[in-house]
């Protein structure tokens, strides 16, 4: 699937650290090489904490990176400054946990979805009606939705408007981030099929944040599975459940609830916590949590290698 296709946005080496307390540091993402490919689904899962969130908010310009190159169609969007960045921010928009959050409460729904369009020059103040009514119909709203305000929509409206507005700029890459955590699960479906079908007919390329290891399955093409700021491995989305072969990620869908399960066999759980991501130890950063620890994992941190075209881990293991 990924050989012939065309990498859009490719993660180079790309670090990120915190200065903390007492002359620490806080390593959120180390080494991260990820490729997102047009028109394909990047799901990136991984326990709180992990460092997903961050390293999404380096696509979207939120954060910069401490170390390592973000490309964006070959150019190097960290480097963006000024009315460059400011032009880029078209291309890659993003959908937020919490869209309430992130809406003004006292603009109605017309307002804050031409926002972006009015900022970018794309329409006239007269047009305001015409362009809200098409982004409404384009996330199955009623048009007369564009004179409510945000407190007197649901939950699942809400995020449909937050699509619809990430989408008005008709950009290349669109970043969910947990954006379906706070819907109810019937609800939730319904977002994720309209994801899919925008997906479809716009050709776009998604980033998909999420702890839900199961919800990442069902929507990813490609899913990297992060723990304590380092992918452990890159899989196929229909690979995940018969070829994964990293501990972490077997341990996560082991511990998978549902309802077609078998019930025969008992929900697998890791044992003990992570580390801290202050206090990473040297070696494999699963070391401590993983029954098939070797005294090599203790002394030298794998390098993600690939297996199979599409396919690569960062195991002693598979060695």
């Amino acid at each position: 699937m990924f050989e012939t296709a065309e990498v859009i946005l490719e993660a180079k080496h790309v670090t990120r650290r915190f200065a903390a307390s007492k002359g620490r540091t806080l390593l959120a993402n180390h080494d991260v090489n990820l490729k997102m490919y047009k028109g394909k689904t990047l799901g990136l899962v991984g326990e709180s904490g992990c460092g997903k969130s961050t390293f999404m908010r380096f696509l979207v310009s939120l954060d910069m990176p401490s170390e390592g190159q973000i490309l964006y169609r070959g150019k190097d969007i960290t480097k963006l400054k000024g009315e460059e960045l400011r032009r880029n921010r078209q291309n890659i928009q993003m959908v937020f946990q919490d869209p309430s959050a992130s809406f003004n409460p006292k603009m109605k729904i017309r307002e804050i979805l031409c926002e972006p369009l009015m900022n970018f020059g794309r329409i006239r103040a007269s047009e305001k009606d015409a362009a809200a009514k098409k982004l409404l119909k384009m996330v199955e709203l009623p048009e007369e939705f564009a004179d409510r305000y945000p407190h007197n929509m649901s939950g699942g409206q809400r995020q449909r408007v937050a699509i619809a507005r990430a989408l008005a700029l008709e950009p290349e890459i669109l970043i969910m981030d947990e954006a379906t955590a706070a819907l109810d699960v019937s609800v939730q479906k319904t977002i994720i099929e309209l994801v899919s079908k925008l997906q479809r007919e716009k050709d776009i390329t998604i980033g998909f944040i999420c702890h839900d290891i199961a919800l990442v399955k069902s929507v990813a093409h490609q899913i990297a599975v992060m723990y304590l700021g380092n992918v452990v491995e890159v899989i196929p989305g229909e690979d995940l459940a018969d070829k994964a072969v990293h501990p972490y990620t077997q341990a996560l869908m082991g511990a998978i609830f549902d309802i077609h399960m078998d019930f025969s066999k008992p929900i697998e759980s890791i044992e003990s916590e992570a580390p801290s991501p202050l206090d990473v130890p040297e070696g494999c950063p699963f070391q401590n949590r993983c029954e098939s620890c070797m005294e090599i994992c203790r002394q030298k941190q794998p390098d993600l290698v690939e297996l199979e075209p599409g396919h690569c881990v960062a195991c002693h293991l598979v060695r």
